[in-house]
């Protein structure tokens, strides 16, 4: 092998291989710092791509459970209504039958007549309440989307209680009021009870895969973009290693030119 001053081949070479090894290190250095597996995109650019997907698609499952969860509030909170229209309407029922006790002298009757009159304006103040300004009552429907991507969906209903109750309300007096238009009444509101029960219930399921949907989207996620500590640990030990044998071997290498030195002395 020739002795040469000017070019030092294995001083390069070993330059290169610390290089490389030291690029390593840092990048070891890098994900154990951050926990991130991808610190840059030319780490894994399609990985990355795939990661920014799953991100998005877990912010979009968050956001629909929220407005899932604020459905099952609106229905609940209608359906306190309803219940409470149950009430005033069993105790009108209660007020019918009293009225036409034959002891009851007319100032009596009068006196339920105002207790009913004061029951038909809680019913009527009842249908106009609303939900953070959305109507609980009035017959139509409100659309839900239950996935994230917003293909599925599903339809509440905004209960007819003025069309439950309207041949309560719309009586003259107790007189005019028969027993059959107030269990009619009772009846369209337990219906309506019922409905909002099935829908909480379909909605609480769909909230219920939301969370599991949301659980394996972040799960997927950490297997592309979470760093496994183990593993990289390991790499890091070995990283560290190299660079101090080839930190060591550049000296080396740089010292082996000194060899003409001797051959000229």
């Amino acid at each position: 092998m020739s002795v040469v001053i000017n070019t030092n081949t294995a001083a390069t070479v070993a330059n290169n291989n610390l290089s490389a090894s030291n690029a390593m290190l840092q990048r070891s250095l890098n994900r154990l710092s951050s926990g991130l597996k991808i610190v840059q995109p030319s780490d894994d650019a399609g990985g990355l791509a795939v990661s920014m997907k799953l991100e998005a698609a877990m912010k979009r499952t968050d956001a629909v459970s929220t407005n899932v969860a604020n459905a099952i509030s609106f229905l609940q909170t209608q359906d306190g209504g309803l219940k409470t229209a149950g009430k005033v309407l069993n105790r009108i029922s209660e007020l019918k039958t009293l009225s036409e006790d034959v002891t009851k002298s007319t100032s009596d009757k009068a006196n339920y007549q105002v207790e009913f009159a004061a029951l038909q304006s809680q019913l009527t103040s009842l249908v106009a309440e609303k939900f953070n300004g959305v109507d609980l009552f009035g017959g139509g429907s409100l659309t839900v989307a239950t996935s994230e991507d917003g293909a599925q969906t599903f339809d509440i209903t905004q209960a007819d209680l003025a069309g439950n109750v309207t041949d309560v309300t719309g009586a003259a007096d107790l007189t005019a009021l028969a027993i059959a238009d107030v269990t009619g009444a009772l009846e369209n509101v337990a219906t309506s009870r019922a409905q909002n029960g099935a829908e909480s219930s379909r909605l609480n399921f769909s909230a219920d895969l939301l969370v599991n949907n949301r659980t394996n989207l972040e799960a997927a996620n950490s297997r592309i973009i979470d760093v496994d500590v183990a593993q990289e640990s390991t790499q890091l030990a070995r990283y560290s290693i190299l660079v101090q044998a080839g930190t060591a071997m550049l000296a080396q290498a740089n010292a082996s030119s000194q060899v003409a030195l001797r051959l000229l002395s």
